[in-house]
């Protein structure tokens, strides 16, 4: 009796196999899930867990034994498109910009986008004007910080928060100028952080997916 009991257990925990999630602000989501189970289903159980709604701008990445990165089929079994062994670990990420931010309804939509952008730009996969990147560097500043306060930030204290894989002191100065004069009281609070939408200038910028605009209530221009 007990060897049966032993060899159904161990037939059930043949079925099932741990995968953990990083979520863009680097916390984590692990769960069970069946072999066969799709790509869809641990997207959306993460979804759920998030109460992300407007999911269409996201997807899930592996990178593989090659280091090559790959975006998660939802219509194929997740075993079956992974290269190793369980438990498995990927990465919740931005896969789509969303080409008018102000038409995005959820905050926690937005402070996703938010995380990817900062995240982006800190690893180099955003390229933009030098003029644009202090701009979005700005707004991130702004968003961690609140509106410039003589008495709580210095003369360099820009220069504090890395940005950019490699930023300059000139850069680092126009940030400052920036935050100091043009975005005081921009910035949205909510329980989840604080947010840079919609007050985002118009700005293209090229990723490896394409090339994305970014747009605010005024008039688009490209």
């Amino acid at each position: 009796m007990l060897s049966r009991f032993m060899s159904g257990s161990i037939r059930n925990l043949e079925r099932e196999y741990n995968c953990t999630v990083r979520l863009l602000d680097d916390t984590e989501y692990t769960c069970t899930i069946q072999r066969d189970a799709k790509g869809q289903y641990l997207f959306d159980l993460i979804c759920h867990n998030l109460n992300l709604l407007e999911k269409d701008y996201f997807g899930i990445r592996y990178v593989d034994p090659d280091k090559q990165r790959h975006w998660l089929e939802f219509t194929k079994s997740i075993a079956k498109q992974m290269k190793s062994q369980p438990p498995f670990t990927m990465c919740l990420r931005v896969k789509f910009y969303p080409p008018d931010p102000a038409a995005l309804k959820e905050e926690i939509t937005r402070y996703l986008v938010f995380l990817q952008i900062k995240r982006d730009l800190y690893h180099g996969r955003l390229l933009c004007k030098t003029s644009d990147a202090a701009m979005l560097a700005a707004y991130i500043l702004q968003a961690e910080i609140g509106d410039y306060d003589p008495g709580k930030h210095p003369e360099g204290y820009s220069s504090k928060f890395q940005f950019f894989p490699k930023q300059s002191e000139k850069l680092e100065r126009r940030i400052a100028d920036i935050h100091k004069t043009e975005l005081i009281n921009y910035v949205l609070e909510n329980n989840k952080g604080l947010l840079i939408w919609p007050k985002i200038p118009i700005i293209i910028i090229k990723r490896p997916l394409g090339m994305n605009v970014f747009t605010t209530d005024q008039e688009k221009t490209g």
